[in-house]
């Protein structure tokens, strides 16, 4: 049982207790009745969280639907679990999913996962769903910095010329600048 599938299974316990469910969705190999708990109307989140996680990473793409709902969940636990399940899943629509919540102006405060996703997945989409989602962020007062301060990161972690602008223009913010400064020196030369 890997790390997060660990960190999963306890953090459901908790909200599940001692559930004939859980056991049985923790125990099955069965793919289909996995997925089925997708589909089914009377299951809580956490079987849903459960089955999606698991055959995220099994490559099983019924999962993607589920799993990019779970990125944009106001519990971050969840977001974590989602982003590492459609790592693994290898889904093509995952980068401009996970581009599409980045950027999403009206979900601002749910962008650090898929931020943090696109950062991790490389994919064409990344530099400019993280550049523009920083400018966006880079007004006076910004209450949702950590989201700039991930997208910065993810910047210099990506080393794309693209991002000069950007992060010349995040030096002068004060939970940003240093950030900012690493990432423009991982960038190539002019």
């Amino acid at each position: 049982m890997d790390e997060e599938f660990r960190s999963l299974t306890d953090r459901i316990a908790g909200e599940a207790g001692e559930s004939e469910a859980l056991r049985a969705l923790l125990a099955t190999e069965d793919h289909e009745e996995l997925a089925q708990v997708l589909v089914e109307r009377e299951h809580p989140l956490w079987a849903r969280e459960i089955a999606a996680f698991r055959l995220g990473c099994r490559g099983d793409r019924r999962a993607f639907e589920a799993l990019v709902l779970l990125l944009n969940h106001r519990d971050p636990e969840r977001c974590v679990s989602a982003a590492h399940a459609l790592r693994l899943l290898g889904d093509p629509r995952t980068p401009r999913a996970a581009a599409a919540l980045a950027t999403n102006s009206m979900r601002t405060a749910y962008a650090l996962y898929p931020v943090r996703l696109l950062t991790a997945l490389r994919a064409p989409e990344s530099v400019p769903a993280l550049v523009s989602t920083l400018q966006r962020l880079l007004t006076p007062d910004e209450p949702h910095w950590r989201v700039a301060l991930a997208c910065v990161e993810g910047l210099g972690d990506l080393e794309d010329g693209r991002a000069r602008p950007v992060l010349e223009a995040a030096l002068p913010h004060p939970r940003l600048g240093t950030a900012a400064a690493a990432a423009l020196s991982r960038l190539p030369p002019d």
